[in-house]
């Protein structure tokens, strides 16, 4: 049984696709709004993270 990886994406990934600054992808995660985890001191986000997070922004404006 095979389970499928999440994808892993980079800082500059999110930046890239929330067009905001790293500040704000940092500020974002210090305040436990979009999840990541550290692999080796770099901190990733998990892709359904922020599917995740846009989801809720989404909801939060209706």
């Amino acid at each position: 049984m095979t389970t499928a990886t999440p994808e892993l994406l980079t800082v500059p990934e999110v930046m890239a696709r929330l067009k905001v600054g790293r500040t704000k992808v940092y500020d974002l995660i210090r305040t436990h709004r979009l999840v990541s985890i550290k692999v080796d001191g770099c901190r990733r986000i998990p892709s359904h993270a922020l599917g995740d997070f846009i989801a809720r922004q989404i909801g939060e404006a209706a």
